[in-house]
């Protein structure tokens, strides 16, 4: 047992509420979100230090793509976790499958449903599908560390169990402390990922070279969600795959292999274009 266990603080997952309409923290989460990337995409574009001659989107497409980006997260988040982790549930339930107020989303859902929303605008308004990427590679860290500090507050996603000095012992989880495994997310997705990238972006100019930042984004996130998987239990009707290798960690890996060869891909083609 740990010296010291921390008590799980006792924070109502319902902001406020007012009749029958209630204002969750994890709705809050995503609508912060949301917004803070938005206007650091924004912030970005107008940085011509950043781009040199290379082309980008307009402030006013990114106005305009926030709906679409949004409608990407939240339906490809919802249906990822359908189809990834309880599609027996939802086959014998298919009503509940859309009902995203129960809980129950995938940040791979999300990212696949955000990558189909980006290429259909880029189409439609005919921009560099690559430049979207590369921007949205830049803000999604944001939208992650908030998440997961909801995941904390809803006391979901706990970690296994621990003998550290900062354990909690979650309400639902049982008596043993465990590992706060949403703050190491939050740590590594959110804060971690966004300063690399922050590094790239206005150290190393990499946004003037199409598909790094995108791929930099997918491989650090697949080895931080890698990472975080072997102090978080994985949801209790998948369990362990084998060993210690969990849904999320096969989920990510596509992820990490895809992100190095498109940064490879895009160092070549500038080395070669150069």
């Amino acid at each position: 047992m740990p010296l010291l266990v921390l008590p799980f603080p006792a924070i109502d997952p319902v902001l406020f509420q007012i009749g029958p309409f209630a204002l969750r923290w994890y709705a809050l989460a995503y609508i912060v979100g949301i917004v803070l990337a938005w206007r650091y995409m924004r912030q970005l574009v107008l940085n011509d230090r950043l781009w040199g001659n290379s082309p980008r989107p307009t402030p006013l497409d990114l106005d305009d793509f926030v709906v679409w980006g949004t409608l990407g997260i939240i339906l490809g988040g919802r249906l990822g976790y359908v189809l990834f982790y309880n599609p027996a549930y939802y086959l014998a339930n298919p009503a509940e499958a859309l009902a995203v107020w129960t809980g129950g989303m995938s940040f791979h859902g999300g990212f696949a449903g955000t990558v189909i929303a980006m290429i259909l605008f880029a189409w439609r308004r005919n921009l560099s599908i690559w430049r979207l990427f590369d921007l949205a590679g830049t803000a999604a860290p944001i939208g992650l560390f908030f998440g997961r500090i909801a995941n904390f507050v809803n006391a979901e996603l706990w970690g296994r169990p621990a003998d550290v000095p900062w354990a909690f012992v979650f309400p639902g989880a049982g008596p043993e402390p465990r590992h706060p495994s949403q703050l190491y997310e939050a740590a590594l997705e959110g804060i971690v990922l966004f300063i690399v990238i922050r590094i790239l972006t206005h150290r190393y100019q990499m946004l003037q070279r199409p598909g790094v930042v995108a791929g930099a984004f997918a491989f650090g996130y697949g080895i931080a969600r890698c990472i975080a998987e072997l102090y978080r239990v994985p949801d209790a009707h998948i369990g362990y795959l084998s060993s210690f290798v969990t849904m999320g960690m096969i989920l990510s890996l596509p992820m990490i292999l895809i992100g190095a060869a498109v940064m490879l891909w895009s160092l070549r083609k500038a080395s070669v274009t150069a």
